[in-house]
């Protein structure tokens, strides 16, 4: 499994008791939705390795979890996944409403600016924790790494599968 295939679930930040539990935060709009998953997969050492999960115990509304593994008998067993990134498999994503959307959906998007200039085409969604970006590529030589925010979409074409971007000032003259 790849990360590319996968979305970020959220983070293990400490161990709990002695028992090998630990905390995890679930940065995701609806923690709740995530009290019976399976199994997790878990970035360790630039590699996702699978984990089960025996019990999840969901402390705030938040996303604050208590999360026991298989096979994480110990604090000793727990300690090396503190600090780790979570990851689901894009199949595993919450089903939307009919007009919401993933902004992995955008990938293959033709993106434009606030003259509506053509920047390129989505070629990826990087989920990257508190700061998501799209990668937007015109040519192989050429690519712009946008930030996702509201403030930075104007518009979403999905019958077109163009997007109007309004970028921040002088994001497109770094790449010139």
């Amino acid at each position: 499994m790849k990360t590319s295939n996968c979305y970020y679930l959220g983070y293990i930040s400490k161990t709990v008791g002695y028992e090998g539990s630990l905390i995890a935060f679930l940065d995701v709009d609806d923690p709740s939705s995530y009290r019976d998953m399976e199994s997790v997969f878990i970035l360790m050492d630039g590699k996702l390795v699978p984990f089960f999960v025996e019990q999840i115990q969901m402390r705030t509304p938040k996303g604050e979890a208590v999360i026991r593994f298989e096979d994480i008998d110990s604090i000793d067993k727990a300690r090396h996944l503190c600090k780790c990134d979570m990851y689901l498999p894009l199949s595993r994503l919450p089903q939307l409403p009919e007009e919401a959307f993933y902004f992995h959906d955008l990938v293959g998007y033709e993106a434009y600016d606030n003259r509506d200039r053509f920047l390129g085409v989505i070629s990826d969604f990087l989920d990257y924790p508190g700061n998501p970006l799209f990668s937007i590529r015109k040519s192989e030589n050429d690519e712009i790494l946008f930030p996702v925010a509201d403030e930075f979409i104007r518009q979403i074409d999905h019958g077109g599968h163009r997007i109007y971007l309004h970028p921040p000032e002088g994001l497109l003259d770094l790449n010139r």
